[in-house]
């Protein structure tokens, strides 16, 4: 129990930035704590944190390691509560890297109304909209709509995920509207930064690219929406943005007859995280609040 003993030490300095608001929240003398870290860092034969009589910061071995540390300590606590049977109700921490807009659109939601029904949870909701694998950077559940996939990682897909070009009526009577994708090189564009500026599509000869120069580029789609209603260019958007606008008018579909690639919204988790009773009560209630639809497409 040592071992375990100095990776939570290493974990709560970690945390909290110092030797003593680590000591006070474990309830340890600070020369305790120290002395942890110290045999952690003889073991190991690395340095884990810089210190001064002011700061105490991670090597980048220690940042490095973090990580996976956390993920090893989480395994060994929810084996103890799985041998130890103290109940049914799930307990224990949670983390989840998520999507920007589609969490504030929708995720936040599911998220809320599933620790709603599991109040001993808790949980760590990273939004970052670029691939990662969970396995690697500490998380239980990643949820994303980008097409990789990782070994030792399950994908479950949740709904297809259908991006739309779109523009405001306003803008199509100005600019008038392109009858084939090359012609966007000559149109205002709206990109989606995380996705690149070539954009793709199958049309009735084929599939076919294009590369973009955008007027505005953004790593989150809101600010595209945004920009899209105000007339500025013609957007690349998820059906899950573009949806409510389209109904009402404030969108007008652009390129019909050139549809861009389908892609899937999933999750990703770990293999050894789907033995976790909450990892696969999470990833269940999650299935279930984008079947037999996804929320996006139940109104319209």
């Amino acid at each position: 129990m040592d071992a375990l003993q100095n990776l939570r030490a290493y974990l709560s300095v970690a945390e909290t930035g110092s030797f003593s608001a680590a000591a006070r929240r474990s309830g340890l003398a600070t020369s305790v704590l120290t002395k942890r870290v110290d045999q952690l860092e003889h073991a190991v034969k690395t340095r884990l944190f810089v210190r001064t009589t002011r700061t105490v910061m991670l090597t980048e071995a220690g940042r490095r390691w973090i990580e996976r540390v956390r993920s090893l300590v989480a395994d060994f606590d929810d084996t103890m509560r799985q041998v130890s049977d103290a109940g049914h109700d799930l307990e224990g921490p949670i983390r989840v890297k998520a999507p920007t807009t589609l969490t504030v659109l929708y995720l936040a939601d599911i998220l809320a109304r599933f620790q709603a029904l599991h109040p001993k949870l808790s949980m760590d909701i990273v939004l970052a909209d670029r691939a990662v694998n969970p396995a690697d950077e500490g998380f239980d559940v990643a949820i994303a709509a980008f097409g990789a996939a990782f070994s030792d990682v399950v994908d479950i897909p949740l709904c297809p995920l259908r991006p739309m070009l779109c523009a405001s009526p306003d803008y199509v009577a100005r600019r008038g509207a392109p009858a084939h994708p090359r012609d966007l090189i000559a149109h205002d564009t709206l990109n989606f930064a995380p996705t690149g500026s070539v954009w793709s599509f199958n049309g009735p000869q084929g599939p076919t690219t294009v590369e973009i120069d955008p007027r505005i580029s953004a790593n989150d789609g809101q600010v595209l929406l945004r920009a899209a209603l105000a007339g500025n260019g013609i957007a690349l958007l998820s059906e899950y943005l573009t949806a409510p606008k389209l109904a009402a008018g404030e969108l007008v579909p652009v390129l019909d007859s050139y549809q861009p690639p389908e892609r899937w919204v999933k999750m990703l988790i770990p293999e050894a995280r789907m033995q976790v009773a909450r990892i696969r009560a999470l990833s269940q209630f999650v299935e279930d609040a984008f079947s037999p639809s996804p929320p996006w497409a139940r109104n319209f």
